[in-house]
């Protein structure tokens, strides 16, 4: 059975149709990236599995359950704004997500608990690279150190499926590249199921063993709000992306092309 299945998914709001008719099977440990044209559906999607928002009409199961009708620790996200908390320290912000579950009266811990709290923050921070940062806020912190935060938060909870939303868009290039090589050193630890939604192309292409490719495609001029996008293209990409990228539909190699993406030795290697 699939990790994760997606059946019949529609969502509307008032008559807005935005998905419609989302199937999809993942199983654990993929790397799904998101692509497609701005307002296509993507973050509502991710809404979805997060459980921020419920389908309009469909299902989603996890491990062959109903989705969890809210977010739950099983479920971590990171967004494209650095979701900290500016009042606390980069330790606290980690060590936070500790405590809320498990002291729901106080919002605290004490003692040996906090002590191990603490612990189990310092040596996450210290696999993402914020080992030397412990004591500082948010404020003095560069972007590219932010999301590095943002992303230990997610995952201090453990959770089995982490989902991005852009997270590295607002960064510049050179950050962005080490943060692709974090996010690839994280998740070939772990072996989380990744959705990674990225307005990239390139990026979705060279980060993911999946890309998904959202569209819509059908159009009513005089009901323009009647049909929603679909994932019009799920292409596996394996160990070799020179021929992932020869088997591309003409729009989408047409697209990579203008990127500059160059189709050589992938990021990772699938362990499937």
């Amino acid at each position: 059975m699939s990790f994760i299945q997606v059946r019949n998914v529609w969502q509307e709001y008032a008559g807005n149709v935005i998905l419609e008719s989302l199937n999809l099977s993942v199983n654990e440990g993929e790397f799904c990236t998101l692509v497609g044209a701005s307002g296509c559906g993507k973050s509502t999607f991710l809404r979805l599995l997060l459980g921020q928002e419920r389908p309009s009409r469909g299902e989603l199961l996890l491990d062959g359950q109903a989705l969890p009708g809210e977010p739950d620790p099983s479920r971590g996200v990171v967004f494209q704004r650095y979701s900290v908390f500016p009042h606390l320290t980069v330790l606290d912000n980690v060590v936070l997500g500790l405590e809320l579950p498990r002291a729901k009266l106080l919002g605290r811990l004490f003692g040996a608990a906090r002590r191990e709290a603490r612990e189990q923050a310092a040596e996450l921070l210290k696999k993402v690279g914020l080992g030397h940062a412990l004591d500082k806020y948010p404020s003095a912190l560069s972007g590219g150190m932010q999301q590095r935060l943002a992303i230990a938060q997610a995952l201090i909870m453990k959770p089995r499926v982490l989902l991005l939303d852009e997270p590295f868009g607002a960064l510049d290039p050179g950050i962005r590249k080490d943060m692709h090589l974090l996010l690839l050193d994280l998740w070939q630890e772990t072996r989380l199921t990744v959705f990674m939604v990225t307005h990239d192309l390139a990026e979705g292409f060279s980060l993911g063993t999946r890309l998904l490719v959202f569209d819509k495609v059908r159009h009513d001029p005089h009901a323009p709000n009647a049909y929603g996008a679909r994932i019009t293209y799920d292409i596996p990409l394996n160990a070799d992306r020179r021929a992932a990228r020869a088997a591309l539909p003409a729009p989408l190699a047409a697209r990579l092309e203008a990127s500059g993406e160059t189709p050589a030795a992938p990021l990772i290697t699938p362990a499937y």
